[in-house]
């Protein structure tokens, strides 16, 4: 059992702990501590997260961070939109939803691009804002129990948190059918879209800690990410088989929505193909078919629209389509029906992709700041 030094409270929203390896070298560990919402990521949180990861990297005796979740159910079940929705209902959504989408966005990029390793360890639910905080990371693990989405549609909301960026990034097709679903998928999927590098057992991570502190971690980074990536592969060689690809056997007809002339040809498409048979699928259309129209029209227009673009470029227009959908209303609809009143029956104000008029898509791609004042100018 590694011994743990604690940093911060073992009651705080993150807590913050080291283990001491053989080399007077340090893993850092970042807990989310909120078992009970499933570590549903708050401002608290990420005030806290940011500046200890950027203590942690200017300390030449940390070798590495890990991330995780507190409790077996979830690593991070996405944003604390409850929290969102309140702001909205008391007309106050402007403001509070700017500053948690930028210094959320400044949180998921700062992961991106730090310079020592993070091992991910991303073990049951991890769905929006989670998965914002998974994909970025050097080293993301996934377990038995992974269970991972972007299910905005189900909230009148997009794929945010870098989803522009990521969602294009996978194979053909696969982007756009995860967005418009809302599906969730399991580690062997994880791995194949690229969201994942590693599997390892759900019950290895005291065993993987242990091996974290006896490594001879280097005094370089370079060295650390490679040290760190070959006991991962050592630990994984003696994982259980990874479960069954839902994805795969689908990819052909995945596939087939690149080469559709419009989205509702694309819908028509995905509701089309047999689930008779496959209990995945038939719930991925059904999240389709519930989901908003309005949404299923932004991620189509986010993934053509960005495609190609930085990271950086990502997350300033997703800042500002993020706070313009405090403005239109179905975000906080969609949040009504799904966590507050719980009712499931979320009344669109577009109750199909034909009644999403040009002029409201347009709206979202319309610059809400010039280039100097731009939340995120200095990220």
């Amino acid at each position: 059992m590694v011994e743990l030094q604690l940093l911060n409270q073992e009651d705080a929203p993150v807590v913050f702990q080291l283990a001491h390896c053989n080399n007077d070298m340090k893993v850092a560990i970042a807990t989310l501590n909120a078992p009970k919402a499933l570590n549903a990521l708050n401002l608290d949180m990420i005030r806290l997260l940011a500046p200890q990861l950027s203590e942690w990297s200017a300390d030449d005796s940390i070798a590495m961070v890990v991330l995780r979740g507190s409790g077996d159910k979830a690593f991070c079940a996405g944003g604390d939109v409850v929290s969102l929705y309140k702001a909205m209902a008391a007309d106050d959504g402007n403001n509070f939803l700017e500053t948690f989408f930028s210094e959320e966005y400044k949180l998921d990029y700062q992961i991106h691009n730090y310079d020592k390793p993070i091992l991910l360890w991303g073990n049951g639910i991890i769905m929006g804002g989670g998965l914002g905080l998974m994909a970025g990371a050097s080293h993301r693990v996934v377990t038995e129990t992974s269970r991972i989405a972007m299910p905005e549609i189900t909230i009148g909301l997009y794929p945010d948190v870098g989803g522009s960026y990521f969602l294009n990034k996978m194979p053909e097709g696969v982007g756009l059918f995860l967005g418009l679903t809302g599906a969730s998928v399991n580690a062997n999927d994880a791995k194949f879209v690229g969201l994942a590098d590693h599997f390892i057992n759900a019950d290895h991570f005291d065993i993987l800690l242990h091996n974290l502190s006896e490594v001879n971690w280097g005094k370089t980074n370079v060295l650390n990410h490679d040290k760190l990536t070959q006991l991962l592969l050592s630990i994984e060689e003696g994982a259980h088989s990874l479960p069954s690809s839902a994805l795969k056997p689908l990819a052909n007809e995945i596939k087939k929505l690149t080469d559709l002339p419009s989205l509702s040809a694309q819908v028509d498409h995905i509701l089309s193909i047999d689930s008779s048979e496959n209990k995945w699928l038939s719930k991925a259309q059904a999240g389709l078919k519930h989901g908003s129209p309005l949404s299923a029209v932004l991620v189509s227009e986010q993934l053509k629209r960005l495609a190609g673009q930085s990271l950086k470029a990502c997350f300033s227009q997703e800042l500002a389509m993020s706070v313009h959908c405090g403005e239109v209303g179905e975000f906080q609809e969609g949040v009504r029906a799904l966590l507050i009143d719980k009712d499931g029956k979320p009344n669109w104000r577009f109750k199909s992709i034909a009644d999403v008029d040009s002029d409201v898509i347009e709206s979202f791609f319309v610059p809400k700041w010039d280039d100097k004042n731009h939340p995120l100018a200095t990220m």
